[in-house]
Formats: structure tokens, sequence, C-alpha cells
């Protein structure tokens, strides 16, 4: 068991879950977002911290051996707020991580790194990047910096493509990137348990018979995702269907692919 495990962005939806389902991972669980997180209980620290803040993320990060970095801006924005919190801050946490001496972290990357590809590719873990928004753009760079720190300073990361983690699938693209949050649990349970992580990306995705990416060159973690979004398709598939030239209909990143580029 981990002394304290620090979980960033612990206000999101993601965060939220982890913070009810993670506590037997760790004797203590230190919460970061910036906002309020409401009363800690009494195996909680909450602290408000500002990601863009190097010395607030450093004295965030001192005394936890484990991380989850599940922080950040996570839908597309004005490239200031994405730079603040997914570039600046994410180095800000893997060097504070660094000099803390904490060597095990679990990074949420996003499919939109590889969003510009068409749902009829299969993609493994080598797929070159293909970012479909300045956020996509953003988790490149996080996952640029977590092998960075593996290849110079042995630290381990799990760099985690997460595709979409709600309690079930919304659209029809989702029957692909469905990670149900039982799933997403079990995952960042193996990778705090697994005696040797390395730095492998893989696709945080659920077990669904409909699916465009490959997870097999992790199967030494030990994560074997239970559910199956096919579960779902006929409550999906009765509602309206796309344009067959549509984003969603045609690319893995779906909508984010028509997003606006914002300046300040």
């Amino acid at each position: 068991m981990l002394k304290r495990l620090l979980i960033t962005g612990a206000g999101g939806n993601l965060g939220k879950l982890a913070r009810q389902r993670l506590a037997g991972l760790a004797e203590t669980l230190r919460l970061s977002d910036i906002g309020d997180l409401g009363p800690a209980a009494a195996h909680e620290e909450c602290v408000q911290c500002d990601l863009g803040d190097k010395e607030a993320v450093y004295r965030l990060v001192e005394g936890c051996d484990g991380i989850v970095h599940l922080g950040g801006k996570s839908v597309e924005g004005p490239f200031s707020v994405i730079s603040n919190a997914n570039i600046h801050g994410t180095f800000h946490i893997y060097e504070a991580a660094r000099r803390a001496g904490c060597n095990r972290i679990f990074l949420a990357s996003s499919n939109h790194v590889i969003g510009m590809y068409t749902q009829d590719q299969h993609l493994d873990h080598a797929a070159i990047p293909r970012p479909d928004t300045l956020y996509g753009l953003s988790k490149h760079f996080a996952e640029g910096l977590a092998r960075m720190y593996y290849d110079r300073f042995g630290m381990e990361t799990a760099i985690v493509r997460i595709g979409s983690c709600f309690p079930k699938p919304k659209d029809r693209r989702m029957l692909a990137t469905w990670l149900s949050p039982d799933d997403f649990v079990s995952l960042v349970e193996r990778v705090f348990a697994v005696p040797r992580l390395r730095c492998p990306t893989l696709y945080g995705i659920s077990d669904n018979d409909e699916r465009w990416w490959d997870n097999s060159h992790a199967a030494y973690i030990g994560w074997r995702p239970k559910d199956n979004s096919a579960v779902y398709r006929d409550e999906v598939e009765a509602g309206p269907a796309p344009a067959k030239d549509a984003p969603e209909a045609v690319y893995q990143g779906g909508k984010f692919v028509v997003e606006p580029l914002r300046d300040d």
C-alpha cells in the first residue's frame, strides 16, 4: 500500500470517481484541484492548487509516493488556459515528482492525441500522434514529458489515452471509445500494483466489441477490462444517427476535429 497518493483534478468527473473508489490504494489520499473540494475525510488531505504555480505544485507533491494525474483543462479552450494547466502544469508535476523521489505516475492522456485518424484505422501504442486540437496537442506534450522522465530518471508512468469514461456510452462513437468507471478504477489499481511498470502507452477503453485501439503490447500489466459497450448498443442506436460524413462518424476524435483553434 502507498503511504500517500496524490490525485490531481479531484474535483472533475474522473477525479470524483477516483476519490470515491481509490481509498484502498494508500493510507492517505491527497486531493487537489483549482476549486474547493469540500471537507476532507479522515483519510484525505484536500489542497487547492493551480497547476501553473510551480512552487505550489512542488509543495503539493512533497511526501507523495504515487500520483494519479487527472488535473488540467479537459476540453478545447484558449491556448493560454491549456498551456498553463496542461503544459506548464504537467511539467511542474513531473519535476516536483523527480525532486520528491515519487517514481510511479498514472498520466491521464487522451484519445484526442490521435483524434485525426479515421475510424477505419486500427492503432496500437506505436501510432504516430495526430492531435485534433490544442488540447490534444497539450496531451501529446505530456506523453513526451513522461517518456523523457522515464528515459532520463527512471520515473515510471502509465500513459493512458482515455477514451470516453461515463456510466454508459452516450452515442455511436462511444461504442468504440467507452471506458466504464469500473474498468477505469481497475486500471489505476493495476498501474500501482504491477512490480515493474516501465512507461507504456495504453488506450483507456473497456472490452468493447467495437474498437479501434490495441493494448496487447501492455498485457504484462495484467489489466483485464470486463465491461462491454455492446450491452448498450440497442439503446444507443435507437437515437438519431449522424450523417456519414459528419466528424463524429469519420474521425476517431469525433467533433473535436472541427473545434475552432482559439488564441488569447
